[in-house]
């Protein structure tokens, strides 16, 4: 069989793939002199892991926009390239720049070094995700040149140094992966850093903080001695190596999630005795029988995550306090342990309003740095997590039709909005300006007040996994019985179902409210979908052009007091006043407003001649609604629309039909079956006599 069999050459894409892992970089080892180099060249090498993780955050890229007059940085990183997005978060731009912010403060040392990062929000708005994204991110970071890091091992090659390292053994990693400079004496430490900093441009300067871990101190010592002080032979033992962080292999990565009290103690978190070594090293406090495999152990370098953190017992709560105002843990029998790793931890709005009220959690929570992650409350941006994993790719056999996933996105920001105190405003006007939608009479300045008059926005409501599972159910639906698309009035029908059995609502009043907002979707949708079949209808050009070219004709005579010659009779004619009001009808233009409009028109078109550029009907947007609704209006009789829901259509109308359809799937992204739908439904309301005009 040959290797090329199928299109693809097997042999060629594991040496591309072995191109891609620069092996010999990652794996490099050399003496600590080489390690001195390195630094020397490179100080960045030396950073601790909270200004590691603000580099790696920055080295993705930002972009500035202003949002209702304040400017907001959006950190690239956070759309997940390293996975192709599979993580992106969405619509959280202001939370993510606090959290960016208190790294960077931590980076420069001012203080939130020494603090628990808590995520604070409701269920399902993505505190988890931005955890993984950080863990994957330092992960992939560290496999870079730019996010380089190392550690140490002791290494007895010729077996010089008898049991030290433990019987027959050639190399004992350092347990805790410590910054190899920690080798050096303190009293030594300012005069390296002075060598190391010297001559060097940029910000940043080398800075020896920490200490050995037990079994690496023990070692040292034990080195120390036979050597009699001689730090140059005790370090001809050290071998440096690059370290990659790597949250499967439980280096430099770290996730502690309570469980049941029984079964669980905090050992979990600082490590714990191996029995079987007491035997070889006879004791149980000499620290090589120790494994410093705790949480805290092994992120050590890089970052822990706290599941549910504020679920912990308060024996685990001391571990925490002094892990991040100390930067020490505390092992069974050993003093206490320095570590180097960014804290997180998330917990959900229930937990936290226990904390407050909890008097004896006073100390945690003065060592918190709190950072809400609400629901999102831009529709805009809620449309992006659905159409992640409800797209073309991951769909099988069945379509989505349009404006499915955007009205299902739209009801679950109305949920999450408060009502407005301004009586005059609904919910769906509020989201439409926070979306950034124009409405008469509000301003920026008045969307800014709309957002500091409220209270819990974003806090409440329904959770994004509740919709994608109700998208499922609604996909799943329409693939067992063979329907082939999912419109939005089957994933409304989903969503209202589950709001019986959602153990989320906590009120008959809540769920009264959701099922009124999915009433108000369902009149947005059929405004939707009766301007887009009016705009396919009424989307002959040549059609739209006569009129407008008419109309034009007729605003001119007006405007100037003159007349219109009839095309047909040759005849002198006064303005034709009945055409030009049934076009500007359509757009709301009162009797009282109409030669204002006309004027502003026709000065319109006298702008662009100076310019030297053509009027059509295209180059002014309101004019181009009003001619396309009046034709609409003039020409849904003579297609008979109306007949797709009686059984028979002649030949004429149904080919006309046809050409509406066409025009759906061409301009608005419909396919066979879901132009078929939406015609026959909108037909249905025209039938009703329901005829939009606006």
């Amino acid at each position: 069989m040959s290797s090329n069999q199928g299109g693809m050459n097997f042999k060629s894409l594991i040496n591309e793939w072995q191109s891609g892992q620069k092996y010999e970089d990652l794996n490099w080892s050399g003496s600590f002199e080489d390690y001195l180099s390195i630094v020397k060249s490179n100080p960045k090498v030396t950073r601790n892991a909270f200004q590691r993780m603000y580099d790696m955050i920055l080295e993705s890229g930002t972009e500035e926009y202003i949002d209702f007059k304040k400017k907001i940085v959006r950190y690239k990183f956070f759309d997940d390239n390293i996975s192709e997005g599979e993580d992106g978060v969405f619509g959280l731009d202001v939370p993510l720049m606090k959290l960016v912010n208190v790294l960077r403060s931590a980076a420069l040392g001012y203080g939130t070094e020494k603090r628990v990062i808590l995520l604070h929000g409701p269920v399902g708005s993505a505190k988890s995700t931005i955890c993984r994204l950080l863990k994957r991110g330092v992960e992939h970071y560290s496999r870079t040149e730019k996010g380089a890091l190392y550690t140490f091992e002791w290494y007895d090659e010729k077996m010089e140094l008898g049991d030290l390292l433990g019987k027959e053994v050639v190399r004992f990693p350092s347990p805790m992966h410590e910054e190899p400079l920690l080798l050096l004496p303190h009293e030594m430490r300012g005069r390296m850093e002075a060598e190391l900093n010297r001559g060097q441009g940029g910000d940043f300067r080398v800075k020896i903080v920490g200490e050995l871990s037990p079994a690496s101190r023990f070692i040292f010592q034990s080195l120390m001695d036979r050597f009699h002080g001689d730090l140059s032979k005790v370090l001809s033992y050290v071998r440096v190596k690059r370290l990659v962080l790597n949250e499967a292999d439980r280096i430099g990565i770290g996730t502690f999630q309570p469980k049941d009290e029984k079964n669980q103690d905090s050992t979990e978190l600082t490590g714990d005795i191996n029995y079987r070594k007491i035997a070889e090293y006879g004791s149980d406090s000499d620290p090589r029988a120790f494994n410093f495999d705790g949480e805290f152990n092994i992120a050590n370098r890089g970052m822990i995550e706290f599941v549910e953190v504020l679920k912990l017992d308060v024996a685990f709560l001391y571990d925490l306090l002094g892990a991040s105002q100390e930067h020490r843990v505390k092992p069974k029998k050993f003093a206490q342990t320095y570590i180097d790793e960014v804290i997180i931890g998330h917990t959900n709005e229930p937990e936290y309003r226990r904390l407050q009220d909890n008097e004896f959690m006073e100390a945690l929570r003065d060592r918190t740095v709190k950072i809400d992650i609400p629901y999102i409350t831009k529709l805009k941006d809620e449309i992006k997590i659905y159409k992640k994993d409800f797209n073309s790719r991951r769909l099988r056999g069945v379509s989505i039709a349009p404006h499915t996933i955007e009205m299902a996105a739209m009801w679950a920001i109305l949920t999450r909005l408060e009502k407005p105190k301004k009586a005059n405003l609904t919910r769906m006007q509020k989201l439409k300006l926070y979306d950034g939608k124009y409405l008469p009479n509000y301003t920026e300045d008045n969307v800014k007040e709309l957002r500091k008059e409220t209270e819990r926005e974003g806090f409440d409501g329904i959770s994004p996994r509740y919709i994608q599972d109700k998208l499922s159910n609604s996909l799943v639906n329409a693939q067992q019985s063979n329907r082939g698309s999912v419109n939005p009035f089957m994933v409304m029908n989903e969503l209202e179902s589950g709001l019986r059995h959602h153990s989320l609502i906590s009120s008959d009043e809540m769920k009264v409210d959701f099922v009124e907002l999915l009433n108000v979707i369902k009149h947005e949708y059929e405004d939707i979908i009766k301007a887009e079949v009016q705009r396919a209808i009424s989307a002959d050009e040549s059609a739209l052009s006569r009129l407008c070219g008419n109309y034009i004709d007729n605003v001119k005579a007006y405007t100037q007091r003159e007349k219109v010659r009839n095309p047909f009779t040759g005849q002198d004619e006064e303005p034709d006043e009945r055409l030009m009001r049934s076009i500007e009808e359509k757009i709301e233009i009162p009797e009282s407003r109409k030669d204002d409009f006309r004027r502003e028109i026709m000065g319109f078109i006298g702008r662009l001649a100076l310019d030297n550029k053509k009027f059509d009907y295209k180059t002014n947007e309101r004019l181009h609604k009003a001619l396309e609704l009046k034709l609409f209006e003039d020409q849904k009789d003579s297609i008979k629309l109306t007949s797709m829901v009686s059984s028979v259509a002649d030949k004429d109308t149904q080919e006309k039909i046809e050409i509406v359809k066409t025009r759906l799937i061409k301009d608005y992204g419909y396919d066979e079956i879901s132009a078929t739908d939406v015609l026959q439904y909108v037909a249905s309301i025209f039938a009703r006599g329901d005829v939009k005009n606006k």
